[in-house]
């Protein structure tokens, strides 16, 4: 039997926290639960964790399945450093909504046995005195967050081949990264790392490997597809980093074919003047059909969606409805009245004025006729005949929106691995003046209604994330596909396509070995879709 890779699980450990001492004053947060009241005194701890339930009664979309205070007992949650707790008591709030399609929590998320991981697919909360010291808007784990603040060496892997015999390779540079400085780039080969020979015995490298990158720094040693080699140390350091991995105009059977790899939906201020120069270029070259590369996106901004789906669809579609948002029914009858103690913030995360009075999230609208959105042409290119989006399991939120919003009228086609399947969004519920509690607020819906793809978009054209070549290489297994099918209009087999470009995919069956494609780095980016415009009421 043969040997193949394992996921490779990054451990988070958190050090215990001194006992709290005891705090008499009055919650700033309502307490009744419908079946009882929260005590009015407690530790902080035990307050934090009352308002965390709180919360969730009124401003969680599906804040109708979660029990009782004295049934959910927040209290209990008394395990470990704070954060701890808080993440062990938000993800149990999480699990009480069943989706029907699946018989399972609609925040579940499985492991490799089947069972559950231990967080919530889509809710989470950060502590933000623990976050990248760069960051604006921090990712879970990661090191570079929505704006592109990175502290790291800019560099992640993917291993191909199988467990006594593969190849470690580049899967992606964040621009301006030690890593992009040194000149390395998606497709190069790693032969050694930290001097010691790599891609003989995967159980026993994986973990050097991880170790290795984690570290302030590390040697890496390899060559490119050209041949050329390279050795090179990379030390962790600050840095900003562009959106967009790629952009390349491709001429294809008399077609202009677009492409854009962009990496997150960061803000307007840090993504629109570049996705305007792209299509800028776009338009004055004739480009005539577009391929989106999302494979590494896990949202972002809303706002940032909605200005990236005016730049792809024609004009023809404004004032049509590209998108709406619903909330739980609570917070669309001006309800959830927890809201009135978090002031409102923009983008920058500037607290919001009206006519000299601060403004609270309660002061907002969440009905659905007040969180519509129409289309309004943005740039010049106003010729596309057909869109093919580039996904895998990383792409989600604001990804997965972007896509849902032009399906209903556009020729929109998918080529890669199920996406990660996160219809839902929200904006940031601070506690403690410290810990950022994101709760699944919203479901994004689109003109056709289309809204429940809780578990990802199927491709229509199925590949592993081809690692051999650069993003924008049209011999790369996803773009070639979607050249193929702009071309062609309609897509050929994967044993064709492979055979014809002699590339290594997902299990590509040959007399001697299965090979397989798996992630070195377990991707911790940001998956959400954020919300900051808000009607008054």
């Amino acid at each position: 039997m043969k040997n193949f890779f394992g996921l490779f699980t990054l451990l988070i450990l958190f050090a215990a926290c001194k006992k709290e001492p005891a705090i008499t004053t009055q919650p700033t947060t309502p307490t009744s639960t419908g079946t009882t009241t929260a005590p009015a005194n407690g530790t902080r701890r035990q307050l934090t964790l009352d308002s965390l339930f709180l919360y969730a009664k009124e401003v969680y979309y599906w804040n109708d399945a979660i029990p009782g205070y004295d049934v959910f007992n927040p209290r209990s949650y008394t395990s470990g450093s704070n954060i701890s707790s808080y993440q062990m008591a938000l993800f149990n709030l999480s699990q009480y909504s069943i989706n029907p399609a699946t018989g399972k929590p609609y925040e579940f998320v499985g492991n490799s046995n089947g069972g559950n991981a231990g967080y919530a697919k889509y809710s989470y909360i950060k502590d933000q005195g623990a976050a990248n010291p760069v960051a604006y808007l921090p990712d879970l784990q990661g090191s570079v967050d929505i704006e592109g603040n990175g502290f790291d060496t800019g560099i992640s892997f993917s291993a191909i081949g199988t467990s006594s015999s593969y190849e470690v390779r580049v899967k992606s540079v964040s621009e301006g990264s030690p890593a992009d400085r040194a000149g390395l780039s998606r497709g190069d080969i790693i032969t050694r790392i930290n001097n010691t020979a790599v891609g003989n015995n995967y159980n026993s490298e994986a973990t050097l490997i991880n170790n290795a990158v984690s570290g302030s720094s590390v040697r890496l040693t390899g060559k490119k597809n050209s041949g050329t080699t390279f050795d090179v140390t990379l030390s962790r350091t600050s840095y900003k980093s562009s959106p967009v991995f790629k952009d390349t105009i491709i001429s294809t059977n008399g077609k202009k074919v677009g492409y854009v790899a962009y990496a997150r939906f960061s803000s307007a201020s840090n993504s629109n003047s570049v996705l305007n120069s792209i299509f800028s270029e776009f338009a004055g070259t004739g480009v005539t059909d577009l391929v989106i590369d999302l494979r590494y996106n896990g949202g972002g901004y809303v706002s940032t969606a909605e200005h990236f789906t005016n730049l792809i669809a024609p004009s023809s579609l404004n004032g049509k409805v590209m998108f709406r948002e619903k909330f739980n029914t609570l917070m669309q009858s001006g309800g959830a009245n927890i809201l009135k103690n978090q002031p409102a913030l923009d983008v920058n995360d500037k607290v919001q004025y009206s006519n000299g009075r601060l403004l609270t999230y309660a002061d907002y609208s969440y009905r659905e006729q007040d969180n519509s959105y129409n289309f309004k042409k943005a740039g010049s290119l106003n010729s596309i005949q057909k869109v093919v989006f580039i996904i895998s399991g990383n792409t989600a939120s604001a990804s997965e929106m972007l896509i849902n919003n032009l399906r209903p009228y556009m020729d929109v086609k998918l080529v890669g691995k199920t996406s990660y399947g996160k219809p839902v969004g929200f904006f940031p519920i601070t506690l403690e003046n410290n810990y950022d509690v994101y709760y699944s607020m919203f479901t994004s819906i689109n003109s056709a209604g289309q809204t429940d793809y809780f578990s990802g978009f199927a491709p229509d054209w199925d590949s592993a994330d081809d690692v051999t070549h650069d993003f924008g290489d049209p011999k790369e297994a996803c773009f070639a596909a979607a050249l193929n099918y702009i071309s062609r209009g309609s897509f050929i087999s994967t044993s064709s396509l492979a055979t014809l470009l002699s590339i290594k995919g997902e299990k590509i069956s040959s007399t001697s070995s299965s090979l397989e494609v798996r992630d070195l780095n377990e991707d911790h980016s940001f998956r959400g879709m954020v919300e900051h415009r808000f009607k008054t009421k």
